[in-house]
Formats: structure tokens, C-alpha cells, sequence
């Protein structure tokens, strides 16, 4: 296939010498010699790139563009003028044409210039897909009504600009929500920045929200960029919003306020701009009673309130996420993808699953790995998911000793070991940190290698 292109001129030697040239240069060629006649090509042919005149009889050049933007946003378009101006040029590119060359023309420039906006037009084609992609891969999985809801009030705000805070059970796929809405909105082309506000030590927030100078601590000798600067036009994600002290809070409210900020140790007022969305497994509005949480701020944060839904509430999906899971467990060890029976399948659908989405997630995980047959069967389902199961522990020391490395073992032991006292302490990070004798910041590291592997 050769890369198709449509000239726009009235004047017939410019028709005949541009399109004589580009054939002989391996271009499809079409022409066209007003703005009316050139729409109702680009609606039949859909060519891949433009060459517009602006003085033309009819719709101008400009209105013509105008047409072009505003029904094929994706086709490239290059101006073509004798009369060029800088106002022209302005004008032209403010509109969306890639670029404008003057005449006389020069072949070279013309070859140049169109090589420059195909290959402008193949990157924006691939961001497009790497973006499809990366929407598909984040997406929360699932045909029940809670979720189509879901989706349906996540396709509304996404485009908007307007704060959200999604609140949620651990484990139902907040963080998933927010990765959605972010790259369905007009920010996707910008920084994602994620904060986990309970992994942060309160001494250190600060700097890692709003950076810091060379040596404005201790301890450091360069100048570091904060949360907020590294998200700038983009969305930064407060995850456990809750989770932060009241001291933190009030920073960050003088911050969404004014939308500037000077970094730790510094005087030079920094402006940003950025979409703020916030996610909490806490109830906000009790912990406003309680006096652990800024009232003003949860006005400022809650504009758009997002309920993701226990998996409980949803068990039509556990099919399909436990398909999606194996899936997702065979292309990341590149083994056969291992099957699940009608009869364990049930079991797992049965069950209240207190961890929701991440819990179900993690035990599929280890049944594609300890199960060494062709399906997962009811007994090899482990208590408390099954309540037939003879023995609790999920993998039993004859399994766990087939185990022939060292660094695996370890791994899977740490995982297993870390879901159980989760699980135990009703996924509270901070009594199941203080119940196995490490800090919380230790313990959300590594859940996020466990997450991560």
C-alpha cells in the first residue's frame, strides 16, 4: 500500500507538475481543484495526506481546513500558499495543518515536508492503539449491572476535567478506575502520577509531594522534583487519601486552591496544572467526625464521588476475571494457560471474597502456578474458599517442597505468608504490619513487588 495523497489547487500546472512528481515518488496521487470537490474525495477516499492551496475559488483554503479538521481530525493536512504570511502560518497551524509551505515551490521541501506528516500521522496512529491497548489492559473486567454502571459513569466524567474521588473496599480496583479515567480524558497524552499516601513517611511527604532543594534535608545533595511538578498537566492519583495526617492535608488544600506551590527549602513559586483524583477505602465523612479528616478538603475533593463495588456484590464476574487472570498468569510465565473446571469455578463464585477483585486475583495467581495439571480442580481449591478443604494452608509443605530455587521459593513463601496475615487482619496494612513486626512502608513495598511480579 502507498501512502495517498490529495492536492488541492486551481491552478492546472500545479496539479499536473506536484502530481506527476509524487507518482514517480511512489505516492497515490488524487487532485482537485476547489474546496467543495476536495470534501467529497476526502469522504469517499479517505486520502492519508492534503496539499491545500489557501486562494481558491469557493471556500478558501482556511475554510476548507476548517471542514477537514472538524470531519477527519486524522488526516494530515499541508498548506500550500504564494501569498504566505506569518498570520497565515498562525492561523493555519492553530487550526490543525501540519505545516505550510510557500510557493514557488520546492520539490525537496514538499518530499521532506510529506515524509515529516506521514510519519507524524503512523506515531499518532500508534499512540492511538498504545493507548486502546493500555485502556484494555487496565480495564475493570465484567458484564454485571454494578459494573456496567460503573463503566458507564467512568465514560462520562473521564473527558471532563472535574475532580473525582472514588471510594472503595480494598482491593476492588480503585487504582484501576482512576488509570481509566485518565487515559480516556483530555490529559492522555500527559503524566499519570501516582501517590500512595499511606506508604509515605510523614516526614518525608512533604518533599515527595512538592520536591525539594539541594540540600534543603538531610541527606540530600540534589534537587529533586515533587509529585505535583512531574504531574503538571497531567493527573496526579492521591491513593489513601484518608491515610494522610492533618498536617499534610492543609498543605495540600493551600495547593488545590491556589494550583502553586515552592518546593522544600525554596522561594520560586512553582504554578501547575493538574486533574486531582483521589481515592480512599475510609469512610471520609466518619472520619470527619472523628477529627481525622479536613472537612474543606473533602468538599474540594469529592466533585464527582465514585463507588467502585465490592466483588460480593458482583459474583457474575468471578468467570470472567478468573479467565482474564489465567490468561494473564500463562503470557507473563509464557507456559500453556492452564483451565479451571465448571464445578471450581462455582466454588470460587460462591464465595464472599472479603478481598475482593485483588484477593481472587492473587489465588489464581497461585493455583497456575502450584496446580501441575491441565484444569484447576475443586480439590485443589484451598479453605477458606473451600469449605471442603482438608487442609488451611493454601499450599502444603509436599507442594511447597517441589520447589527446586531458592529465590522462587522465598518469593512465593513472602506472598503467601503476606496475603494470609492480610487476609487474618481484615486487610488492615496497619495491624498486619504491627502483627508480623514490620513498618507499614515496608509493607506496602512489598505488596507492590507482589503486585508488580
Amino acid at each position: 500500500m502507498f501512502p495517498s495523497i490529495l492536492i488541492v489547487d486551481d491552478e492546472p500546472s500545479i496539479l499536473k507538475s506536484l502530481s506527476g512528481i509524487l507518482t514517480d515518488e511512489g505516492f497515490e496521487i488524487t487532485t482537485a481543484s476547489n474546496g467543495y470537490e476536495a470534501l467529497k474525495i476526502i469522504n469517499t477516499e479517505s486520502p492519508d495526506l492534503v496539499l491545500l492551496d489557501i486562494w481558491m475559488p469557493g471556500i478558501d483554503g482556511i475554510e476548507t481546513l476548517k471542514e477537514i479538521k472538524k470531519n477527519y481530525p486524522f488526516v494530515q493536512v499541508v498548506i500550500i500558499t504564494g501569498h504566505g504570511t506569518i498570520e497565515t502560518a498562525i492561523k493555519s497551524t492553530k487550526l490543525g495543518a501540519f505545516d505550510l509551505i510557500e510557493k514557488p515551490l520546492s520539490i525537496d521541501k514538499v518530499i521532506v515536508t510529506i515524509n515529516n506528516a506521514l510519519n507524524f500521522r503512523r506515531l499518532e496512529e500508534e499512540n492511538k492503539y498504545l493507548r486502546k491497548k493500555m485502556i484494555e489492559k487496565n480495564s475493570i473486567s465484567g458484564n454485571s449491572p454494578p459494573i456496567q454502571a460503573l463503566w458507564k459513569q467512568i465514560s462520562t466524567v473521564a473527558p471532563s476535567d472535574s475532580w473525582i474521588l472514588i471510594k472503595g473496599e480494598n482491593g476492588t480496583g480503585k487504582e484501576l478506575v482512576a488509570r481509566t479515567i485518565h487515559q480516556l480524558s483530555t490529559r492522555a497524552d500527559q503524566p499519570l502520577i501516582t501517590v500512595n499516601c499511606a506508604a509515605i513517611p510523614e516526614k518525608l511527604i512533604e518533599s515527595e509531594l512538592f520536591g525539594h532543594e539541594k540540600n534543603s534535608l538531610p541527606g540530600t545533595v540534589a534537587k529533586k522534583r515533587g509529585k505535583f511538578e512531574l504531574a503538571n498537566n497531567g493527573t496526579i492519583f492521591l491513593d489513601e487519601i484518608g491515610d494522610m495526617s492533618l498536617k499534610t492535608q492543609s498543605k495540600i488544600l493551600r495547593v488545590l486552591q491556589e494550583q502553586k506551590f515552592h518546593r522544600v527549602g525554596g522561594s520560586r513559586v512553582l504554578n501547575v496544572d493538574v486533574r486531582i483524583i483521589t481515592a480512599s477505602n475510609k469512610g471520609l465523612e466518619e472520619e470527619i467526625k472523628k477529627g481525622n479528616f479536613r472537612e474543606d478538603l473533602y468538599y474540594r475533593l469529592n466533585v464527582i464521588p465514585i463507588d467502585v463495588p465490592p466483588l460480593r456484590n458482583r459474583n457474575e464476574d468471578i468467570p470472567i476475571l478468573v479467565e482474564t487472570f489465567l490468561d494473564d498468569c500463562a503470557k507473563q510465565t509464557r507456559t500453556n494457560r492452564i483451565k479451571i473446571t465448571s464445578d471450581a469455578l462455582k466454588l470460587l463464585s460462591d464465595y464472599h471474597w472479603p478481598g475482593n477483585v485483588r484477593e481472587l486475583k492473587n489465588l489464581v495467581e497461585r493455583l497456575s502456578i502450584m496446580v501441575q495439571k491441565e484444569y484447576i480442580e475443586t480439590s485443589d481449591i484451598p479453605d477458606p474458599y473451600n469449605p471442603s478443604a482438608v487442609c488451611k494452608a493454601d499450599i502444603n509443605e509436599s507442594q511447597f517442597m517441589q520447589i527446586n530455587n531458592f529465590k522462587k521459593a522465598r518469593k512465593i513463601f513472602e506472598k503467601e505468608f503476606i496475603e494470609e496475615k492480610l487476609t487474618q487482619y481484615n486487610n488492615n496494612i496497619t495491624r498486619t504490619a504491627k502483627a508480623i513486626g514490620v513498618g507499614r512502608s515496608y509493607l506496602h513495598k512489598k505488596l507492590k513487588q507482589i503486585k508488580e511480579s
